[in-house]
């Protein structure tokens, strides 16, 4: 069937994610073929110490990431999106969204950026003896509730961003379990929040005399493939502008970006790994077992069926070095050099394979918020060399992209290092390698592994939300999601691996060696720089 006629007979899965400076729609038919592509590209905010997205921003983005979308449907294959077999919607993990009873918005969004709620993760990593990072949706909620916030007795609904959005366009408060994860503790033997650590939470908050317990405000958990409900004629008319969606369309459980990358990667199944990078750059080994000891840099989530998953996180990733090459294509305007910023982007990567392997002895920290790895609550942006440093643009360029990679570094070391976990194959996907071998390679030499790439890495999460969606739809009964991944859409897709360099990874080992001493400056850095 060519492609005018599935999207024409609704033989389709679309998937949504809303990442931190991008929301992509991606149609795709059922083999996992891109079919079309929406885009709205957009950014938070930091308002009254909060990172944050109002809800203005959220509506007006996915409104206008569906009708680029819709628009890219129409240009190539003449015809108007109106049916789609099935639909995924996935954001960025973690944070804290809040409505009461009648769906409004209680508080200001909090993004996974936000560190805010130290004391709360303490409390909670304490009393659970289970890691909660800052970022957690139920680490937000207890500061909430330290913090004495009157809209706290309020609460009707907490969610996530992917899991609001769903509520949005079917009414129904429920979330995949990978974006569960980030919420609240899961027990993978019974595929929902751990019961044991819910109670304890219920009794902690006994005194302040509220009238819900966790999960009255806690959507429910789903694993890949079940029902999580139907577009409703409300949802159709919010998501599509032009009033020319279909309503009755079924919805996959909405995940977050780790679940969303995991399937985009293959990923899914025990000694698979995968390492997103971007705004922020994480890296995730599905376990054959549970960890030794808990670790604060190190958050156990799961796959999106449930299997559990170490994950080594960095709120920090590409940002500053976006930021830079930014600067570049300033430059080129003054110059009046016509350049586009894709070129830049191309060009500058490339270059850096020119450069030392151990970045000519420059440092750099992208740390535009707090990093948890590096147990620091805030961020400073700093480049750093010494007179004897090699400063060229070639070096330059390879410490912020090496820099991207250095919190998540960190973490990885723990996991192979201290807890020797097994892992057969990592996979990169999101913009940081969007340059064909560049970010492959950097990353190859930061875990000392062959690095795989597939050809559908650029399409990132939104691709991979699109797929869980198709799960729902064509999964032979019984059919598991690692299975159906591996034989039904990875069989024919192309993917370039890279093995390490040996003088790239004694490079980076030497970089990482600079980057742990240099802490100490960021630290100084956020006591001086207040203003």
């Amino acid at each position: 069937m060519d492609a005018k006629r599935v999207i024409v007979n609704g033989k389709t899965a679309l998937g949504i994610e809303l990442g931190s400076t991008r929301i992509k729609g991606v149609l795709i038919d059922l083999k996992g073929q891109v079919l079309a592509v929406g885009i709205y590209d957009w950014e938070n905010s930091f308002i009254d110490n909060i990172w944050t997205y109002s809800l203005e921003q959220i509506h007006i983005g996915l409104r206008k990431c569906y009708s680029s979308l819709r628009e890219d449907v129409e240009k190539k294959y003449g015809v108007t999106l109106q049916n789609i077999g099935v639909i995924g919607i996935s954001a960025m993990m973690h944070g804290y969204m809040a409505l009461d009873e009648n769906g409004k918005q209680l508080a200001p969004f909090q993004t996974w950026r936000n560190t805010n709620t130290q004391k709360a993760a303490d409390e909670l990593t304490e009393l659970f003896h289970f890691n909660i990072p800052l970022r957690w949706t139920i680490a937000h909620l207890y500061q909430r509730i330290l913090d004495k916030e009157a809209h706290v007795a309020s609460l009707d609904y907490v969610s996530t961003l992917s899991g609001y959005i769903h509520w949005k366009l079917t009414k129904k408060k429920v979330i995949g379990i990978g974006d569960a994860a980030g919420m609240f503790p899961i027990d993978s033997n019974t595929y929902h929040y751990n019961e044991e650590m819910v109670n304890k939470f219920n009794k902690l908050i006994e005194g302040y005399g509220y009238s819900w317990k966790l999960k009255d405000v806690f959507p429910e958990v789903l694993v890949a493939g079940e029902d999580a409900g139907i577009l409703t004629e409300e949802g159709a008319a919010f998501l599509d502008e032009s009033g020319n969606l279909r309503a009755g369309i079924p919805l996959c459980p909405p995940e977050g970006d780790a679940g969303t990358g995991m399937t985009a990667t293959n990923s899914v199944a025990p000694r698979t790994g995968n390492v997103s990078a971007g705004t922020s750059t994480f890296a995730m080994i599905v376990l054959e077992k549970q960890l030794n000891k808990v670790y604060r840099e190190i958050d156990m989530v799961t796959t999106p069926s449930g299997f559990p998953c170490a994950m080594s996180h960095a709120n920090n990733g590409t940002s500053d070095l976006n930021a830079w090459i930014g600067i570049f294509k300033e430059f080129s305007e003054l110059m009046e050099i016509n350049v586009t910023i894709e070129e830049l982007f191309k060009k500058l990567y490339t270059n850096s394979l020119k450069g030392d392997s151990d970045c000519g002895g420059l440092l750099a920290y992208g740390y535009y918020s707090g990093e948890n790895i590096t147990m620091l609550n805030e961020g400073r942006l700093a480049f750093l060399r010494t007179a004897e440093s090699k400063f060229n643009l070639a070096n330059f360029m390879k410490v912020h992209l090496y820099t991207s990679l250095g919190a998540v570094k960190l973490g990885m070391d723990i996991l192979m290092d201290q807890e020797k976990v097994k892992v057969d194959r990592i996979t990169g996907h999101g913009g940081f390698f969007k340059t064909k071998g560049i970010g492959q390679r950097y990353l190859a030499a930061a875990v000392n592994a062959p690095v795989t790439v597939m050809d559908t890495a650029s399409e990132g999460g939104a691709w991979g939300i699109a797929i869980l969606a198709a799960y729902l739809l064509d999964k032979e009964p019984n059919e598991k999601l690692e299975d159906y991944l591996e034989a039904r859409i990875f069989k024919e897709l192309l993917g370039e691996t890279i093995v390490p360099y040996a003088e790239d990874v004694e490079g980076f080992q030497i970089f990482m060696e600079h980057y742990k001493a240099g802490l100490a400056i960021e630290r100084t850095a956020i006591e001086t720089m207040n203003w």
